[in-house]
């Protein structure tokens, strides 16, 4: 728990002044004011992070939690739990969808696993960070003890410093894959929310009308079952909650203490965020979404988080494909800040022009 408090500690108000220059000059562009929409905020944000206006983000790293859950013996899942552990090795193989799109992006896909049911060789070059093989069926039994929700934070928080040990990063992206995990990230924000757990649950994977009322079901039994405590986000996720959900809350803690922006990913990624966010209030400002996906429940997660997602595609992967996209937005929302001329600038442009 110490690496955790020392970490929230560590997190820094943004730089104020910077942010309200940052605004005076989008204001004072050359085009009509509030044209360019989210891209605006974003860059504003970014600058207040970085205390320039000229923010880079030149080394931008996605990581992809990975972890199994016991739940899946209730049927709530299209796919058997040892795809987790396929798509582990097609990510180091360069293969997903993630690859593609981070490559697009200008990022790396480093992976991670927290609590895969599987053995993985210790030099395979991923952060070898299990938890346990798999959380427990939280049908039935809490999904973890306590003291395993704080390592698998603590494991998250472990991965950012690894990360900036290794050299500079300006963007951190996160991801997620796990069979079976929209059913807990339901569970954390119905949690959370006391919102009906049927208004908050979709179809994960693909699953039909009979297998979703089960998962609505199997959710409702376990929220009433261990009665998380909304006001303690470590009983949230160690009762309802998964081995990678703990790790991506931790990238957003780790992340935030050491000054870096993170673009959240999905429905799962940002049960992460909101387990963070509960646990530590002054990462917000550093957290971005990415997009909305199709799972019914994660409007619900970006309303109590606060944020906008910057895209709407229709999304319901995860991985981190969702970040991967945004990035290339708010690389883009860096240059509107500093390059797109201010009518004073233009004027004094034309003054010399014609001399």
């Amino acid at each position: 728990m110490e690496l955790i408090e020392k970490s929230i500690a560590s997190i820094r108000p943004l730089n104020d002044e910077v942010f309200e220059q940052a605004n005076a000059r989008l204001a004072n562009q050359a085009r009509p004011a509030g044209s360019l929409g989210m891209l605006e905020p974003t860059s504003a944000r970014l600058a207040a992070i970085f205390s320039t206006l000229d923010v880079r983000l030149d080394n931008k790293v996605i990581v992809t939690c990975a972890g199994d859950h016991g739940v899946t013996d209730e049927g709530v899942s299209l796919f058997p739990q040892e795809v987790t552990a396929q798509m582990v090795f097609n990510f180091v193989g360069q293969g997903a969808s993630i690859n593609v799109l981070a490559k697009h992006a200008g990022a790396r896909v480093k992976v991670a696993d927290l609590g895969v049911n599987f053995d993985f060789d210790p030099d395979l070059p991923i952060f070898h960070k299990k938890v346990g093989k798999g959380t427990a069926n939280f049908f039935r039994v809490p999904a973890m003890c306590r003291e395993d929700a704080i390592r698998s934070v603590e494991a998250g928080i472990e991965i950012v410093n690894e990360l900036l040990a290794d050299g500079p990063v300006d963007m951190l992206g996160t991801g997620d894959m796990g069979i079976g995990n929209t059913t807990p990230s339901s569970a954390v924000i119905a949690a959370f929310s006391g919102i009906a757990v049927e208004k908050l649950t979709g179809r994960g994977t693909g699953i039909g009308d009979a297998a979703l009322a089960n998962k609505i079901r199997v959710i409702e039994q376990a929220l009433a079952l261990h009665r998380p405590d909304a006001n303690d986000p470590l009983d949230v996720l160690a009762k309802v909650g998964g081995f990678e959900i703990g790790g991506l809350a931790g990238l957003v803690i780790g992340a935030a203490a050491a000054g870096i922006p993170v673009v959240c990913d999905g429905f799962i990624a940002t049960a992460g965020a909101l387990i963070g966010c509960e646990l530590a209030p002054a990462a917000k400002a550093y957290l971005f979404a990415s997009h909305r996906s199709v799972e019914a429940g994660h409007r619900f997660m970006h309303h109590r988080l606060g944020v906008d997602p910057l895209l709407d595609l229709q999304f319901r992967l995860g991985e981190g494909t969702g970040a991967a996209v945004a990035m290339e937005l708010m690389d883009a929302a860096t240059r509107v800040l500093c390059d797109i001329k201010t009518f004073e600038e233009v004027a004094i442009e034309d003054a010399q022009t014609k001399q």
